[in-house]
């Protein structure tokens, strides 16, 4: 069997912690800062871990996570 290919952009997107869990960057923090809140662009902050759904969606991007 050949390789199997990871999508490049989830490679770019989504890091895999050490327990298996996928790590990304919050969403909504490109531009129009403005008219968000100050508890949005705080809580938004850093990273996060996905959910369990969300996270079974991304694996089938990441063959070897």
């Amino acid at each position: 069997m050949p390789k199997m290919k990871t999508k490049s952009g989830a490679k770019k997107r989504f890091k895999v912690t050490a327990k298996g869990r996928i790590k990304v960057a919050a969403a909504g923090k490109r531009h129009g800062m403005i008219k968000r809140t100050n508890k949005f662009i705080r809580n938004a902050r850093g990273t996060m871990v996905l959910s369990k759904p969300d996270e079974k969606i991304v694996k089938q991007f990441l063959p070897y996570s």
